[in-house]
């Protein structure tokens, strides 16, 4: 990887994140609340997946609205099946009629992907073994100002060390923090992810008995609907286990944020839910 990427990369990304960190953690520590770090984990993935925020309702608006027009889109894909371009200009002009960018909901993606990363890094310096001293001092070379400085950092939170991984424990409440995690890494992507499957109403309904009258039409949306169903199972079985195994193999601290990120994430689902089906 080129250097100028990655000095670009750590300047934008690492050194924020780093500087947050020291932040939330010296405030906490001058606090003298048990468990500082921990809680500087907490508070800078919220502040990450709240500066996120309009991103993530722009996702689930897209997503709602993509499941709703998901029997239009089918029926124009029979219909023009033939004919591509044709095909091309009635569906946008669908999205357009129903105030939908398709390329909206990829944006949340695409901009949590260098934040998550430039905070996996953090907390993986932060949370490696520092015997002699090296590790603070690396990251005492990034703080924006002296002030933000720190001697050491205590990685216990509560009856948990941030630094260990459960592999390494040899404890039984260690175990629990990948199974926790796998969970809740489930539940927020079922939540997160719309379920493209056909809704029960009339016309669609009408619309599935008169696309079954042809042998042909019927094994291409089955075809069509095995593969969406396979890998809806992926994402909302595998990728959880996946979560899990790595939450068992890598230091507490890592589980922390991706626990805050899930619940975070399933609790503004909810909340922008409600807030669609409250009357205007």
């Amino acid at each position: 990887m080129p250097q100028f990427f990655i000095d670009f990369f750590n300047l934008v990304f690492i050194e924020p994140v780093t500087n947050a960190l020291v932040f939330f953690y010296d405030i906490f520590v001058s606090m003298g609340l048990p468990g500082a770090f921990g809680f500087a984990i907490i508070a800078i993935t919220l502040l990450i997946r709240g500066l996120m925020y309009p991103f993530f309702n722009q996702q689930l608006h897209t997503a709602k609205k993509m499941k709703e027009i998901k029997p239009h889109l089918d029926a124009l894909n029979k219909k023009h099946k033939k004919d591509p371009q044709t095909l091309q200009k009635e569906q946008l002009k669908l999205y357009k009629d129903h105030g939908i960018n398709p390329a909206g909901g990829c944006v949340f993606a695409i901009i949590q992907i260098p934040l998550i990363y430039g905070l996996y890094h953090t907390l993986q310096l932060f949370l490696t073994h520092d015997a002699d001293g090296k590790i603070v001092k690396e990251i005492n070379e990034k703080l924006y100002h002296p002030s933000l400085m720190i001697q050491s950092i205590d990685p216990h939170f509560f009856i948990f060390s941030l630094e260990m991984t459960p592999a390494q424990s040899g404890q039984w409440f260690y175990y629990l923090i990948p199974v926790v995690t796998a969970i809740l890494q489930y539940f927020q992507t079922k939540v997160t992810m719309p379920d493209m499957s056909s809704s029960p109403k009339k016309e669609d309904s009408k619309m599935k008995k008169d696309s079954l009258k042809k042998t042909d039409e019927k094994e291409k949306s089955s075809t069509s609907e095995d593969f969406q169903k396979a890998m809806s199972t992926q994402m909302k079985y595998i990728f959880p286990f996946m979560i899990g195994y790595f939450s068992y193999t890598l230091p507490m601290g890592l589980s922390l944020y991706w626990n805050t990120f899930s619940i975070f994430s399933i609790v503004q689902h909810y909340i922008q839910e409600r807030r669609e089906k409250k009357p205007l």
